[in-house]
């Protein structure tokens, strides 16, 4: 009966479809899930604390460094 499958309505066709768009849809949330778990494992490491200070730094510093002074100076004469 395989050449008469076009007959039954595509209905195999859908329900693989489903199928499949289901099967992504729970590996796309276990990728998230992992991605999450590393994400808060690195912010708990030595490495990830070191680059939070680090960026932490580098904001500040960005704030204080221009204070309403012009960064080129132009003389006359």
């Amino acid at each position: 009966m395989g050449c008469f499958d076009c007959f039954d309505g595509g209905s195999k066709r859908e329900q693989r479809r489903e199928e499949e768009r289901l099967a992504s849809e729970e590996a796309r949330a276990r990728a998230a899930e992992a991605a999450q778990k590393r994400q808060e494992e690195y912010e708990k490491s030595a490495a990830g604390r070191a680059a939070r200070a680090q960026m932490a730094a580098a904001a500040k510093q960005a704030t204080n460094t221009n204070q309403g002074e012009p960064v080129l100076k132009w003389q006359m004469g």
